[in-house]
């Protein structure tokens, strides 16, 4: 049966908000160009694997900006939930165990223990 961990609402708060920012700078990066500055394509059929680009009109100021700003979220609230006083209590693999439930608690509904005890966690 799962250890039950009783997490602060600040940090599931926290954690919550985090996988929220990564999900919006995952959805800007997919949509933007692949290159920062304007580049030219390119191409190399030589190689082990086929690289092929496409030319890069680079990304405007207010993108950049975007970029940014969620780039800076993103570690703030990384900063927050790893270095929260919450981890002191544990030590260990208690703490590794605790940290990852953190990341699956808002994936399900509250008392609902039925998660899979050796599912892969992400960073």
């Amino acid at each position: 049966m799962a250890t039950p961990y009783d997490f602060p609402s600040d940090l599931l708060a926290g954690q919550e908000e985090l996988h929220q920012v990564r999900a919006e700078l995952s959805v800007l990066l997919k949509r933007l160009p692949w290159s920062v500055e304007p580049l030219d394509g390119c191409r190399d059929d030589g190689g082990w694997r086929k690289v092929e680009r496409p030319a890069s009109p680079g990304w405007s100021a207010d993108e950049q900006a975007e970029v940014e700003k969620l780039r800076r979220r993103e570690h703030e609230l990384a900063v927050f939930v790893t270095t929260h006083r919450y981890w002191s209590q544990f030590t260990g693999p208690d703490r590794v165990d605790a940290r990852s439930r953190l990341k699956h608690a808002c994936d399900r509904a509250p008392g609902d223990d039925s998660g899979d005890d050796n599912e892969e966690t992400d960073a």
